[in-house]
């Protein structure tokens, strides 16, 4: 899971620790998906694509547009590593308070932004009948024509179908 800090037309950005689970995940297997579900409304949105590291004077900067207090987190956690117990990360924060207390907080060195390029991106609106709506987005790479005759083509690279449920 991760918070979306922003997007346009080269992709959706976050940002995490590179040593955590999802950031060696991602170092691996630069592909991944973001799904935003809305269960009141019954729909969804997925988006699949590939994903790399933003540059370190984005991460940077963004790490110090931050609030104080999330700075020291970041600093205080090596996120989804394991801990003795609550009372640790209370202290470890604590801590890392009075050391930058007058000073500013330094970016961790594993911490950054990664930046998600869509190829895909699909919605679903969820009917009672179970017969869904599901119309899909496909981004075309070096010029591809699309395949089948109800494939409809959209704004630039992309192309749009309808899909079963």
């Amino acid at each position: 899971m991760v918070l979306l800090k922003g997007f346009g037309p080269d992709g959706f950005r976050f940002f995490t620790n590179r040593q955590s689970r999802k950031g060696r995940e991602l170092d691996s297997n630069p592909f991944a998906s973001l799904v935003f579900y809305w269960e009141p409304l019954n729909r969804q949105v997925r988006i699949e694509g590939s994903v790399r590291r933003l540059s370190e004077e984005e991460s940077e900067q963004y790490f110090h547009s931050r609030p104080r207090s999330s700075q020291i987190g970041a600093v205080a956690s090596r996120q989804s590593s394991v801990i003795p117990n609550r009372e640790y990360l209370m202290q470890r924060n604590a801590e890392l308070e009075q050391k930058y207390r007058d000073v500013p907080v330094p970016k961790p060195e594993d911490w950054g932004g990664y930046i998600l390029q869509p190829d895909v991106v699909e919605f679903w609106q969820g009917q009672t009948s179970r017969l869904h709506d599901r119309i899909v987005f496909r981004r075309l790479r070096d010029g591809a024509e699309p395949p089948g005759p109800m494939t409809r083509r959209g704004e630039g690279e992309w192309v749009f179908e309808r899909l079963a449920p």
